[in-house]
C-alpha cells in the first residue's frame, strides 16, 4: 500500500483550504485497511513524540489525507458513512499505537455528528464538501475559567458586517492541526451555538500551552477569540443537538471509551512482550517468568477485563447504530447507557492493563527508552475527561428505577 505518510510529509503544515487530493474512502473494509497500514507507520516513533514532544504534523497530515477523517460523511454527500463500530475499531487501533494521534480526531468526528443532526442542507453540503477534500476541525468547546463546566462566557454578537465571537477556551484538543475550530458559543438570548471557524480567521489565536503529564501531543491548548467575524453560514444550532432525541451524545462518548479501550488493549500485548523477557520471582521455583503462577494469574485478570471492554464496546457500537435510522427517547437512551456501561469499565481497564504492564515487566519495566509509562500516562489524562463513577450512577438509576440519564456529551 502506498505510504500516505511519505507522500503528505512535506505537507505538513498546511492549515490553508488548498484541499484537492485526500483519498475518498468508499467502505468500512477500506477504512480499516487503510488505517491499520497508518497504524503502523505511525508506531515507528511513538516512543519518541511522546518523550521529546513532537507534536504530529506528519502523521496528522496523512491521517486526513488518507480519506479516514472523511469515514463519517453520509453516502448522499459523498462519504462512505461507516458503523459506529469501524470508527471505534480505527480510534482504538490508533490510541493503542499511540495516545494522543488516537484522540485527535475525535472532535472532528464529534462536529460532523452536530452537523448532521443540526445543520442546514447548505451548511451540510459546503462543510463535508471540505472533509472529503483533507479538511480537519479541531475544537473550541471548554472553558477553563467558568464554575463549571456547563457554564459558557464566549459569545456570539452581531456587529455591522454580521457576526463575532470574543471569547477564551481551554482543552482545545486538535487545534494545532485544525483548519476550523467549531467553537461552542451563546447568542444574547442564551442559545447555544457551534461555529466552524477557519484557523486563520483574523483575531484567532492558537496558544500551544498544553502542559499535561499524559496525552502530551493532542495539541490541547487554549484558543483566543478577539472580536473574530464569522460568517452565517458557519453558524450551526448546538442546543438542538440535546434538547431533542439525538446521537450526539453517545457517539461522543464511544469515540471516548474506543480511546481507552485501545490503551488497554496495547498495554496488554505489551505485557506479553516484558513477560517473556523478565526474570521470575526468586520465591517462585520457576526458571521463566512465563511459567510464575502469581503472574499468569495477574495477567488472566488483565486478560478477562480488556476483552470484556472490547466487547462492551462492540455492544454500545451495535447499539448507537441501531437507534440512528429512526431515534427516539427510549433507543437514544438505551444507546447512552450501553455506552456508559463501556466507558466506566475502559476507564478501570485501561488504568489496570497500563499500570499492570510495569509491575509485571519488573525493574526493567521502569527504564526511559522504553516508555512504557506512556500507556498509563495517556491512560490517566484521558480517563480524567469525565468520572466514570457518575456513568454508574445513571446506569443504576436506569436499570432499578427506568430512569433516563441526561441527554449531553459527557454520557
Amino acid at each position: 500500500m502506498t505510504s500516505y505518510l511519505d507522500l503528505q510529509a512535506s505537507k505538513a503544515h498546511q492549515t490553508s483550504f488548498n484541499l484537492a487530493k485526500a483519498h475518498i474512502i468508499q467502505s468500512d473494509e477500506e477504512a480499516l485497511e487503510i488505517a491499520q497500514a497508518l497504524a503502523e507507520q505511525f508506531k515507528a516513533e511513538a516512543i519518541k513524540r511522546d518523550a521529546e514532544r513532537v507534536l504530529p504534523f506528519d502523521e496528522i497530515e496523512a491521517y486526513s489525507q488518507s480519506g479516514l477523517w472523511a469515514i463519517t460523511v453520509p453516502r448522499q454527500y459523498g462519504g462512505a458513512e461507516v458503523s459506529s463500530l469501524t470508527v471505534a475499531k480505527i480510534i482504538a487501533l490508533m490510541s493503542g499505537v499511540d495516545g494522543s494521534i488516537g484522540q485527535i480526531p475525535q472532535n472532528h468526528f464529534y462536529a460532523l455528528e452536530v452537523l448532521r443532526n443540526t445543520g442546514s442542507e447548505s451548511q451540510k453540503q459546503h462543510l463535508y464538501a471540505e472533509v472529503l477534500k483533507g479538511a480537519r476541525f479541531g475544537n473550541a468547546l471548554a472553558e477553563f475559567k467558568t464554575k463549571n463546566s456547563t457554564q459558557k462566557h464566549t459569545l456570539l454578537s452581531k456587529n455591522e458586517q454580521g457576526y463575532v465571537v470574543n471569547g477564551e477556551k481551554f482543552y482545545c484538543t486538535g487545534s494545532l492541526f485544525a483548519h476550523r475550530i467549531p467553537t461552542l458559543v451563546k447568542d444574547e438570548q442564551n442559545r447555544e451555538f457551534l461555529v466552524f471557524i477557519p484557523r486563520e480567521s483574523e483575531g484567532l489565536e492558537v496558544v500551544d500551552d498544553w502542559s499535561g503529564f499524559g496525552q502530551k501531543t493532542t495539541g490541547s491548548g487554549t484558543v483566543k477569540f478577539n472580536q473574530v467575524q464569522v460568517a452565517e453560514d458557519d453558524i450551526i444550532p448546538f442546543d438542538k443537538a440535546f434538547s431533542e432525541p439525538t446521537l450526539v451524545g453517545p457517539f461522543a462518548q464511544i469515540m471516548h471509551a474506543a480511546i481507552e479501550v485501545g490503551i488497554a488493549r496495547a498495554a496488554f500485548e505489551e505485557t506479553l512482550v516484558r513477560i517473556r523477557q523478565a526474570r521470575p520471582w526468586i520465591d517462585s521455583g520457576v526458571d521463566h517468568a512465563t511459567q510464575d503462577p502469581l503472574t499468569i494469574y495477574e495477567l488472566g485478570r488483565i486478560g478477562a477485563d480488556v476483552r470484556a471492554s472490547e466487547v462492551l464496546l462492540k455492544q454500545a457500537a451495535r447499539s448507537i447504530d441501531t437507534a440512528k435510522p429512526t431515534p427516539n427517547a427510549e433507543n437514544i437512551a438505551r444507546a447512552s447507557i450501553d455506552v456508559a456501561k463501556v466507558r466506566a469499565h475502559s476507564t478501570q481497564t485501561a488504568l489496570k492493563a497500563s499500570s499492570k504492564l510495569i509491575e509485571l515487566a519488573g525493574s526493567r519495566g521502569s527504564q526511559r527508552r522504553d516508555g512504557l509509562d506512556r500507556f498509563w500516562r495517556n491512560a490517566r489524562v484521558h480517563t480524567l475527561h469525565d468520572a466514570s463513577r457518575w456513568k454508574y450512577y445513571f446506569i443504576g438509576n436506569y436499570v432499578l428505577n427506568g430512569t433516563l440519564p441526561p441527554r449531553r456529551g459527557t454520557l
